[in-house]
């Protein structure tokens, strides 16, 4: 007889690991060079944590990869923010690495970023105080055992980094159960007639876009409790450009995606076709554009990017050319069938078609509209 599999799966088995997973030797290795001060319960000192994010070359030769390809500045607010008794805010368009920072924030302080709560219109307040399991809650009553702690108390009683993804989608009277946990960091439990209090190395880090629609803004009384920093979007295509490349590989590697990624040409075209139509103009200024209605965000060219690995994986030679993200680049500027079907094909007619080394994608875009 067949004795079944228990072991935990691999990192390299898992669709997507923990940061803390993935990164577990540059985690240790920054750990072990790290010799500055750190504050009370932080895996990190401040300055390693930044190392952590921005990339760099340790003492002993160890690379760390870049996480964050950004402004240091705003990595080091961010980072002192929580070395502080102040709660973070990463606020930005979509696509910004708002929750890919918080991610990486949390393994790097913490040792562990699975302490979330992602917000909904659904998330109701147990998921930012408690809950109960109320079998038990029923034949023993209210005790200590019954109780089912969230995310953010499991937080406070170990002294670690919590994140709230999406904090504006959250209903605002749920939001405002956090205003007496981040002033006074302690959770009351009534039921109990006790409470609980938050242990050194507790902070919170909550995201929240800027153009979302239906979101819930934050009280002023909330808003005071947070730190804020708006993640911008990259400053320049090459650099935009890098992020996009670095991130499809990684996904690609993930997927097991055996197409060739490495090549910057269409990498180059999608984000140029991004970063034109959202700002409102060709990027030599020569020509204005209208706008979609659709973010075109970085995270979308990834996405385009990625889908377009797919198709020449597995239904082309392996080299991603115009015909695998003409599909994909199609489907994320025409959200709106009709507003943005228009402003797509002007955008074809008028810019793409007269660059000639653009014929192809321009002629892969044309025949699927």
């Amino acid at each position: 007889m067949t004795t079944p599999q228990t072991d935990e799966p691999s990192t390299e088995q898992v669709l997507r690991g923990h940061a803390e997973d993935v990164y577990a030797d540059e985690l240790a290795a920054l750990e072990a060079s790290d010799d500055k001060p750190r504050p009370p319960s932080w895996r990190l000192s401040p300055w390693a944590v930044t190392t952590y994010l921005l990339g760099g070359r340790l003492d002993d030769g160890t690379e760390i990869s870049a996480k964050y390809l950004g402004p240091r500045r705003l990595m080091e607010i961010a980072v002192a923010s929580l070395a502080t008794d102040r709660a973070l805010l990463l606020l930005g368009v979509p696509g910004t690495a708002k929750t890919w920072v918080s991610e990486h924030l949390a393994a790097a302080v913490s040792g562990r970023s699975t302490l979330v709560v992602q917000g909904t219109a659904g998330t109701a307040e147990e998921s930012l105080r408690y809950g109960w399991n109320y079998a038990r809650l029923l034949a023993e009553g209210p005790s200590r055992d019954a109780l089912v702690p969230s995310p953010v108390m499991r937080a406070m009683e170990t002294g670690s980094l919590v994140r709230v993804e999406e904090l504006t989608r959250i209903p605002a009277d749920v939001q405002d159960a956090l205003i007496s946990i981040l002033s006074e960091k302690t959770l009351p439990v009534p039921e109990l007639d006790t409470e609980v209090q938050a242990q050194h190395g507790f902070n919170l880090v909550a995201t929240a876009n800027n153009r979302d629609k239906g979101v819930n803004d934050l009280s002023s009384a909330l808003r005071r409790r947070f730190n804020t920093v708006v993640l911008p979007l990259p400053d320049t295509l090459e650099q935009e450009v890098d992020i996009v490349r670095t991130r499809v590989a990684a996904l690609g590697r993930s997927l097991q995606l055996p197409a060739e990624l490495e090549a910057l040409s269409e990498i180059t075209r999608v984000v140029h076709v991004f970063r034109e139509l959202r700002s409102g103009a060709t990027l030599d200024g020569r020509t204005t554009v209208k706008s979609p209605s659709a973010t075109l965000s970085t995270a979308e060219a990834i996405s385009v990017m990625t889908n377009g690995a797919a198709l020449a994986a597995h239904f082309g030679d392996g080299v991603i050319r115009a015909d695998d993200v003409a599909a994909s680049i199609t489907g994320a500027v025409v959200k709106d069938p009709v507003q943005d079907r228009i402003v797509w094909q002007e955008y074809l007619e008028t810019v793409v078609k007269d660059r000639p080394e653009w014929t192809d994608l321009y002629r892969a875009c044309r025949d699927l509209l």
